[in-house]
């Protein structure tokens, strides 16, 4: 049995513009790595955290009630672990960027320390202890980062479907494209900024755009993915905390974009497109981005990406 062990577990897209609370996309090259081993002293203990640039993060707590990695840890320590266990983790998802870096640290805490164990959980297992940790962060139950950070793909997962999730198909030739600006929303209040109730027209047109999204993934119906990969509901409420918002927007639609949508609650920016536009996409909505006086970074990402899994 190993005593020690890193687990790396990807970024992601919440909601994918369409499917409030419901969707979720893995993305490829990014995303944070979690080392965990065994310990004689019983209990969960973080021995560090870094950040993106290797120093020791001057934000995240490394006091084991208040991290989404340990708290997702110790949920799946209580009912199948024995012994002591302690973790680093080491950031590489910008801090509330609307990328699930809080899903991705308690993602990936969650598959070190399954390796660790006698007898390992399936993956799919381990999603009930990794959202423990982002009900910390995200104040409720929200699948739609950390069932794509585990499972990778894009992923149906609404909360009245817990415990399960569902692998949609999409299809070959497609990409997403995610642009992060420099600036930083938090997820918890912009969740308690949104309206309470919606008119029956905005809940049938969300509705639709869902229903013709996912159908578009299953069918490899890509004309139909841009017909319907939109958001009337919870967009218009989260834009004004992104000013570069609507510039990038242009700037992606022009250059090809199938659709395009805050990740999460922001700031982060992501298109889907064509997968022979999206370099030059990335390069567009970078130009607009800072063509607003905001600096950023982008990634190209397959549909396909991968989930959470421990490295050699």
């Amino acid at each position: 049995m190993s005593q020690s062990v890193t687990a790396f577990a990807p970024a992601s897209i919440g909601n994918v513009g369409v499917g409030f609370d419901m969707l979720g996309l893995a993305l490829e090259g990014v995303g944070d790595r979690v080392a965990a081993r065994r310990t004689d002293e019983a209990g969960v203990s973080i021995a560090e955290v870094r950040g993106l640039d290797g120093e020791l993060h001057s934000k995240l707590s490394t006091d084991p009630e208040h991290n989404t990695a340990s708290i997702a840890v110790r949920a799946l320590w209580d009912d199948h672990g024995a012994g002591g266990i302690e973790l680093k983790v080491y950031k590489g998802i910008p801090l509330q960027s609307g990328m699930g870096s809080s899903a991705a640290s308690a993602v990936a805490a969650a598959v070190a320390a399954n390796a660790l164990l006698e007898t390992p959980l399936a993956t799919d297992e381990l999603l009930p202890y990794a959202l423990e940790g982002e009900k910390y962060a995200g104040g409720g139950l929200h699948l739609d980062n950390v069932a794509p950070s585990l499972l990778g793909g894009m992923i149906l997962c609404p909360p009245v479907l817990l415990p399960d999730a569902v692998r949609i198909p999409v299809p070959d030739g497609v990409s997403a494209v995610v642009l992060h600006p420099d600036l930083q929303v938090n997820t918890a209040e912009s969740r308690h900024g949104l309206a309470q109730g919606y008119s029956m027209e905005q809940w049938l047109s969300q509705q639709g755009y869902l229903a013709g999204f996912i159908t578009a993934c299953i069918t490899g119906n890509i004309p139909l993915i841009g017909k319907t990969l939109k958001d009337v509901v919870i967009e218009p409420q989260r834009i004004a905390a992104v000013p570069c918002f609507q510039a990038v927007k242009d700037a992606a639609e022009r250059g090809g974009a199938l659709g395009v949508s805050l990740s999460g609650s922001g700031p982060s920016i992501f298109a889907i497109c064509e997968s022979e536009v999206a370099s030059n996409l990335a390069v567009a909505m970078e130009r607009a981005c800072r063509g607003q006086g905001i600096e950023c970074q982008s990634w190209v990402s397959s549909l396909h990406a991968p989930g959470a899994h421990v490295e050699p």
